[in-house]
């Protein structure tokens, strides 16, 4: 590993290579925070796919280019002199010393819990009206019910053992089972949801991010779908032409991989 040196230096030919592209490339020229978004959001789910794969060289470049976009909006932020990259970073560091003054002052913590609800008290008093305003409104469902649940936590709204959250998905899948039955699809989705919430609340109190935990089976399902294909490939099969029992064979072959 390199040392401080080496790495503000590598910083450094990163913010040169920067302002050249800037100044010479068409397609870069032509960039703005609005363009750049959507490619942003992109690199993040791709650096995501990288740890959930556990593959460590793509980790490396994903970062790269989620960084490369850090200093793209920087670059752009200096050209109409509202900010640039060491605004950006004493922007960052100034928080985190704020945030933790069990580290930068002489406030005492005991453990993890209370540097999560002392970070939730100081940004109300930073002026923040409601602990939930950090919550982006365009996250995806999920991730913003974990976000906020993990964000009332932080202030003591939440329950005081793991069982009776279970408890409260029993009693939300209950009430989806009664909807069901009544046949009203509006009452159905709202129940259904519940559920979904409960069962975000509930994999907080295991220690399982829900995301993650969805993508892994979502990938263990791809790959065993993926091996039920070429197997009916081998057999010069359509898998519509194949009944449940055939499929299932192939199935779990694949779940025995």
């Amino acid at each position: 590993m390199s040392d401080k040196t080496a790495q503000l230096k590598a910083f450094e030919r990163l913010l040169i290579i920067m302002d050249e592209l800037r100044e010479q490339c068409p397609w870069d020229k032509k960039q703005t925070l609005e363009s750049l978004r959507h490619l942003t959001i992109e690199e993040v789910y791709e650096l995501g796919d990288a740890i959930l794969d556990n593959d460590l060289d793509e980790v490396k470049k994903e970062l790269g280019d989620v960084l490369l976009h850090i200093v793209f909006y920087a670059r752009i932020g200096s050209e109409t002199n509202d900010f640039d990259i060491a605004d950006v970073c004493h922007s960052i560091c100034d928080k985190l010393v704020d945030r933790h003054p069990h580290i930068y002052g002489d406030v005492k913590v005991e453990n993890e819990e209370d540097v999560k609800r002392n970070w939730e008290q100081l940004k109300l008093k930073e002026g923040k009206k409601s602990v939930l305003e950090g919550v982006p409104k365009s996250l995806p469902a999920m991730v913003k019910a974990n976000r906020i649940q993990d964000k009332v936590a932080g202030v003591g709204f939440d329950w005081e053992h793991p069982e009776q959250v279970f408890e409260k998905v029993e009693e939300e899948l209950a009430e989806l089972k009664l909807e069901i039955t009544n046949g009203n699809k509006d009452a159905i989705e709202s129940e259904f949801g519940d559920v979904l919430f409960s069962m975000i609340n509930y994999a907080r109190f295991l220690k399982v991010n829900p995301e993650n935990a969805l993508e892994r089976t979502n990938k263990k399902f791809i790959k065993r779908f993926q091996y039920l294909e070429s197997k009916a490939k081998d057999l010069n099969k359509s898998l519509k032409d194949m009944t449940l029992s055939e499929m299932d064979v192939f199935w779990e072959e694949a779940k025995s991989l």
